[in-house]
């Protein structure tokens, strides 16, 4: 029968654990001076211990204070309670690398008051959102004008976990292809990230607020697995079903530790998709909301980044904070299937 193990007989996982440590050890030591990666994580790389990243930008941007420390650190808790003792190797927890940018370096893994403070920096205006193509800038400027924080998006969460040698990240959900977005060519570098960086990434899907078919269509084009968790329809975000089919199914983690590797011994670039159903959706009321917000965006003439935070607080008040739990609800629910597809992967390859 087809099972994880089987995947100790493909190429990638024949390397000695020696090799596989000098390899990571020599990545890291490549990045020196951009990166900066807490103790815990960077033992567990070298180790070949489950690591899952989380992004900045859902804590500094995603939700108000208080509630976006609350977020954070139970996400970090529930990934250091999982465990598991496979057959031929023993973990115990996972351990949370949240990602961001602080003082000019980039950030794998943050301390409790670091959390605290980066939690306080939205409302602070201290923080600057930072996908991949902001990286360069907000570390190259000098000090007078750099912001304290860069909070990480989808994008640049991938690319820094891959420097570090993360293979999985969890998030809420993923940017995509923005209504009209054929006409304004607004597109997400969520995506164009997804097509170069060989990292899973687990999500409820794609935004509710964008274009999810052309959103398809672009992963598609650019050759990126897309995975429906038991599912065939692809998550909205909110909202467990959006009326378009997901290209591929899987059941555990295993399975998408199994196509991960695969992808790995075919020396594919792309990153992989995980797209998991939100089990508590705030539904038809919140759609209704967001038809509303796009049209107020549109009339206040809002665009670029400023976007979709502006949508989703719209939500929020119109909702009544509804829209906040639910999203709280399904980041949780993502960590907890990052983690076990995190301890599937450093399985396989420590066999």
């Amino acid at each position: 029968s087809r099972s994880i193990w089987n995947c100790k007989m493909m190429m990638v996982t024949k390397q000695p654990m020696t090799m596989m440590m000098k390899i990571r050890s020599r990545s890291m030591a490549t990045h020196r001076g951009v990166l900066k990666i807490k103790d815990d994580v960077q033992e567990a790389v070298l180790r070949g211990k489950p690591v899952v990243a989380l992004e900045s930008t859902i804590i500094a941007h995603g939700f108000p204070y208080p509630e976006n420390l609350e977020v954070a650190l139970e996400a970090e808790r529930i990934l250091r309670s999982k465990g598991v003792v496979p057959q031929y190797y023993y973990f115990l927890g996972v351990v949370p690398a949240t990602i961001a940018v602080k003082d000019g370096s980039c950030r794998i893994g943050l301390a409790h008051e670091e959390l605290e403070n980066l939690a306080k920096s939205g409302k602070k205006r201290t923080a600057r959102k930072c996908s991949t193509r902001d990286l360069p800038i907000i570390l190259g400027i000098n000090n007078s004008n750099r912001p304290q924080w860069g909070a990480t998006t989808v994008a640049s969460t991938m690319k820094l976990a891959h420097l570090a040698g993360i293979s999985t990240f969890v998030t809420g959900g993923i940017g995509g292809v923005h209504r009209d977005g054929h006409v304004t060519m607004d597109v997400s570098a969520d995506l164009t990230e997804l097509s170069r960086t060989p990292v899973v990434v687990v999500s409820a899907g794609i935004k509710s607020i964008l274009d999810i078919k052309r959103t398809m269509e672009f992963l598609e084009t650019n050759s990126v697995p897309t995975l429906g968790w038991r599912t065939n329809e692809f998550p909205a975000f909110f909202s467990p079903f959006s009326g378009v089919q997901c290209p591929s199914r899987v059941e555990s983690a295993e399975d998408v530790a199994n196509i991960y590797w695969s992808a790995r011994s075919l020396n594919m670039s792309q990153g992989m998709l995980v797209a998991v159903p939100n089990d508590d959706p705030v539904g038809a009321d919140v759609e209704r909301v967001i038809q509303e917000a796009l049209k107020e965006a549109k009339q206040r003439n809002i665009s670029g980044q400023e976007v979709t935070p502006f949508i989703l607080n719209y939500v929020a008040e119109q909702t009544g904070g509804e829209s906040l739990r639910s999203n709280a609800a399904l980041v949780k629910q993502n960590v907890n299937i990052g983690a076990d597809i995190a301890l599937a992967i450093a399985s396989v390859q420590n066999m």
